[in-house]
């Protein structure tokens, strides 16, 4: 590794990386950058950054599995995406090794705003959007609820399978411990 930069200098890059929101995992992305040299074009006025908007439509008919159907699907409009707009919710009864029954904490969450299934396809097909500390957890999407052919429902969700992004499903008469609900902040 060069000297060439003092170490004053890079406290001033981790301080203005810190004022930035930069996650530590962002920062290990930025080092591992395959394109950082084109940074230098835009701080040297040769380029600009732009930012992709995208729109998620929270109002449109969801993804349905082979011989399901959709018995609830909550519309929550066009939503601009933000990653600061979802965050993960536990109910109370789901903390410290407790559970709750599906059906039970679907009812519990009538007062939240969930996110539906379209987010989660949205993150399936951008999975470089998803929190990296969404790893190890299976995030539930309440504001879409299944029926499958024989009659029993559903919440899909959100999981890590070690190599990639999936979705999963849970039965809504098992238990439900410790496994977040997408929100809106």
């Amino acid at each position: 590794m060069s000297s060439l930069y003092s170490i004053g200098q890079m406290n001033q890059l981790g301080d203005a990386l810190e004022a930035a929101e930069y996650t530590p995992d962002e920062v290990t992305k930025l080092r591992n950058y395959p394109e950082l040299s084109s940074f230098k074009a835009v701080l040297n006025g040769l380029a600009q950054i732009v930012v992709i908007k995208h729109i998620v439509d929270l109002d449109a008919n969801p993804f349905v599995p082979d011989g399901w159907k959709v018995e609830e699907h909550i519309r929550g409009g066009k939503l601009e995406f933000d990653p600061k707009k979802v965050a993960l919710h536990l109910d109370e009864g789901q903390q410290n090794g407790r559970w709750v029954v599906g059906n039970e904490l679907r009812k519990k969450l009538k007062n939240r705003s969930v996110y539906n299934a379209n987010l989660l396809e949205f993150y399936l097909t951008h999975p470089n959007l998803i929190p990296e500390e969404w790893k190890g957890k299976y995030t539930y999407f309440w504001g879409t609820i299944y029926r499958n052919s024989s009659g029993d429902l559903y919440v899909r969700c959100l999981s890590w399978g070690g190599q990639q992004w999936d979705w999963r499903c849970h039965y809504l008469d098992y238990y439900f411990s410790d496994v977040p609900a997408a929100v809106c902040k």
